[in-house]
């Protein structure tokens, strides 16, 4: 017994999801968290042994769900898991040995932390994007009752108690579809980023340039960035030049380049989408 529970949110992952629990079957408590899936994704999960949990967003005629916080929400709250600490893991991710070591030894003598912040290193046409992702650093492994999620999309973690970071890696394979489903899956992203945008700007969201900036708190620094970025002009161009330039992305090469064209064409798509909402809520306003 590891004393760790594992995660897995599915959806139509037949492709990736025999690798993701081959490399998982250290854990003795693996949930695979499936949100109606059509494909052989449950006979996979079956297969392997995992626990299966299903979940309907809401909305699952869309093809990459809905509100993701609350969807994650509701699995820390109900899922029967059988250790208090739960790493989570995406179908297209890939665990590591040496982060596997380094999380046990992290479990066993936590220094007073309620979750962990582990490296991830993202890949795009069989090459390491060393320099151009944005963030290396995500929560995956935490206590579930000091754990939440904010924001329907893209959400973040919220934590009730120390965080601590974990230098060991997984691998992520963003790009195993092929590049139609990831542009298919971002131009779905891109609509929830905008709604977020709008409702945010409606709510008069509280953010702020020094937290943007100088925050500790990694999680919480990323919130006011998104803020602020959100209300920079030219974000599309600002984006590339972020990544490609001052990140060094063109130490990435070919793949360095074209992950940041793909990310501020993305950007750009929620700009033009932020733009058609807040007209269609003026039109409506005068109407």
């Amino acid at each position: 017994m590891t004393g760790i529970s594992v995660i897995v949110p599915t959806k139509n992952e037949q492709q990736d999801l025999p690798g993701c629990l081959e490399v998982l079957s250290w854990s003795d408590d693996i949930h695979v968290y499936d949100s109606m899936s059509t494909d052989e994704t449950l006979a996979i999960a079956q297969r392997f042994g995992a626990k299966i949990s299903q979940r309907d967003y809401g909305e699952c005629n869309l093809a990459f769900g809905g509100d993701e916080a609350a969807h994650r929400n509701w699995a820390i709250k109900n899922i029967h898991f059988k250790y208090d600490w739960i790493y989570h893991s995406d179908a297209d991710e890939r665990i590591t040995p040496e982060l596997l070591a380094a999380m046990l030894e992290a479990i066993e003598n936590p220094r007073g932390c309620v979750a962990f912040r582990v490296r991830r290193r993202d890949y795009m046409m069989g090459r390491w994007l060393k320099h151009v992702t944005p963030s290396p650093f995500n929560i995956r492994l935490f206590m579930r009752k000091h754990m939440q999620y904010e924001r329907a999309i893209n959400p973040i973690c919220v934590v009730n108690g120390k965080i601590g970071d974990i230098e060991e890696h997984f691998n992520h394979y963003s790009f195993s579809k092929g590049i139609h489903h990831w542009v298919e899956k971002h131009n779905y992203y891109s609509s929830l980023e905008a709604r977020q945008i709008v409702r945010n700007k409606a709510e008069n969201t509280k953010w702020s340039i020094s937290k943007a900036l100088f925050e500790m708190d990694l999680n919480v620094r990323r919130y006011h960035q998104k803020e602020l970025f959100y209300r920079l002009p030219f974000r599309p161009l600002v984006k590339f030049l972020l990544l490609y330039v001052g990140k060094f992305g063109f130490l990435d090469g070919r793949a360095g380049l074209s992950y940041a064209i793909l990310q501020s064409i993305y950007e750009y798509l929620i700009l033009l989408k932020t733009r058609e909402l807040e007209l269609q809520t003026k039109r409506v306003q005068l109407d």
